[in-house]
């Protein structure tokens, strides 16, 4: 499987595999956060686009493309290649500067990364027929409020994924009652006890439960009570290929 990236200029931005790190999660107390493997694998799923410089954009609140002022750290002959005001109405367009081509049946997610949070500013979410279009895509941003936001060199400012898009359209959701499933209402009810009785021992000071700081069932594909085991295909890391020349 090749996922084919055709810059369409001579130093296009760097495209790295998604990073595991995030200042927020990294604030906390014993870097709580990273005890949650949905997100650690939802940061590192995908590959990140890196802002080539840093710059910061203004925005007044007005309609026009005017109303949004782009202030690069340093000056930068071609900053219009990389950051505009194209849209107006406070949005802000980047610009990938590659062309991608994904296999026939396979498309492409185009989104802020993960769980990167940015004050005043959001990430607008795309997907892209990649196996055939013949021109690139932008990646957006729209301001929240009025207001002045920044983005780093090398800060990621477009984080892309694959996605077979048609497939998703075969899937048929079906609400049943839990009951209905005798195995998965099982191993539930033993996750659901160790999980309570766990969480009570940890606000009465219990020192084991202190010392265990967590349970690690969906870290190490475990299911409570000896129910079961993960599927082979159970992840706890993920570990994305860099781009290479072709």
């Amino acid at each position: 499987m090749e996922l084919e990236c055709y810059p369409m200029t001579a130093t296009p931005p760097d495209m790295i595999p998604g990073r595991q790190s995030r200042n927020w999660m990294d604030a906390f107390a014993s870097r709580h956060p990273y005890r949650c493997l949905p997100l650690t694998m939802a940061n590192t799923t995908g590959w990140e686009l890196l802002c080539p410089f840093g710059f910061s954009a203004t925005w007044n609140g007005g309609p026009s493309q005017d109303d949004i002022v782009i202030t690069p750290d340093r000056p930068q002959h071609d900053m219009k290649h990389f950051v505009t005001s194209h849209f107006s109405r406070g949005v802000l367009t980047m610009h990938p500067q590659y062309l991608f081509r994904t296999p026939p049946g396979w498309g492409m997610t185009c989104s802020g990364s993960p769980n990167h949070v940015k004050d005043g500013i959001q990430a607008l979410v795309g997907l892209i027929e990649t196996d055939w279009l013949p021109f690139p895509f932008t990646m957006n941003w729209i301001f929240t409020r009025p207001g002045k936001i920044r983005f780093d060199k090398g800060e990621p400012f477009c984080f892309i994924n694959l996605i077979e898009h048609k497939k998703v359209e075969s899937f048929q959701p079906i609400i049943r009652t839990l009951e209905s499933n005798p195995v998965m209402h099982g191993q539930f009810e033993a996750w659901n006890r160790q999980r309570t009785d766990f969480n009570k021992r940890l606000s009465s000071g219990d020192p084991d439960a202190a010392k265990e700081a967590w349970q690690r069932f969906y870290f190490k594909g475990e299911i409570p009570e000896d129910l079961g085991t993960a599927p082979a295909s159970h992840a706890n890391k993920r570990r994305l290929k860099s781009p290479r020349v072709g």
